[in-house]
């Protein structure tokens, strides 16, 4: 196991919102992961926001015991996605690059800030791309991988105040939020996060009561 930098970024609140043109990916309730491709070793590492192991077997298990609750992602991850984004990465001369870094969100159907029910199904939902050039412009990620299971196109078009609390209100069906993504003027990529009400209310309420047993 390898300590890294935060692996993927945090990203601001609506406060933050540019108000300019963006597409709003649905926001999933679970654990940020991330796996890492090289165009000859393959898929050679993964991790968590904070730490980095090898894909094999000794690296997987050392995962396991790092993070309990976790364990069924590497499988997932090596049945349903590695072979799909390997043929986008062979296919295309954009992705033949040093290394490609891909984020998903692991969660079930029960998962819930960050908690996971041990015999409830999981996925790994794809929601970020980073190559040698940065991360994926949103246009080009919906592009590249709309084949794959990848978060959800929420809306697209100028991200407004209206925008901001009709999600907040409920009113795109999704559980806890959205991140609105964007071009920059100096070609980078930005983003905001924006929860719905009834989210923050489900997370202030478990924490006002005894967490253990609200989770159990």
């Amino acid at each position: 196991m390898a300590r890294v930098k935060l692996a993927y970024p945090k990203i601001p609140g609506s406060k933050d919102s540019p108000f300019e043109k963006c597409i709003a990916f649905e926001k999933y309730d679970g654990t940020n992961l991330h796996w890492i491709w090289d165009e000859e070793l393959g898929w050679y590492a993964f991790g968590t926001r904070r730490d980095r192991f090898d894909l094999d077997e000794l690296g997987i298990a050392q995962f396991n015991v790092a993070h309990p609750g976790l364990e069924a992602a590497p499988k997932i991850f090596v049945n349903d996605l590695a072979r799909s984004l390997d043929d986008v990465f062979k296919a295309s001369p954009q992705y033949h690059c040093s290394e490609i870094t891909v984020f998903t969100e692991f969660l079930g159907s029960q998962s819930f800030a960050g908690m996971h029910k041990q015999n409830d199904p999981k996925q790994l939902v794809l929601f970020d791309v980073q190559t040698d050039q940065g991360m994926l412009e949103p246009e080009q990620f919906v592009r590249d991988f709309s084949a794959i299971n990848m978060a959800r196109v929420v809306y697209r078009g100028k991200l407004t105040g209206k925008f901001i609390e009709d999600v907040r209100e409920g009113k795109y069906n999704v559980m806890e939020g959205v991140v609105c993504k964007g071009k920059s003027k100096d070609n980078g990529i930005w983003m905001v996060k924006i929860k719905t009400n009834e989210y923050m209310n489900k997370l202030k309420q478990a924490f006002q009561d005894n967490w253990e047993n609200y989770w159990e």
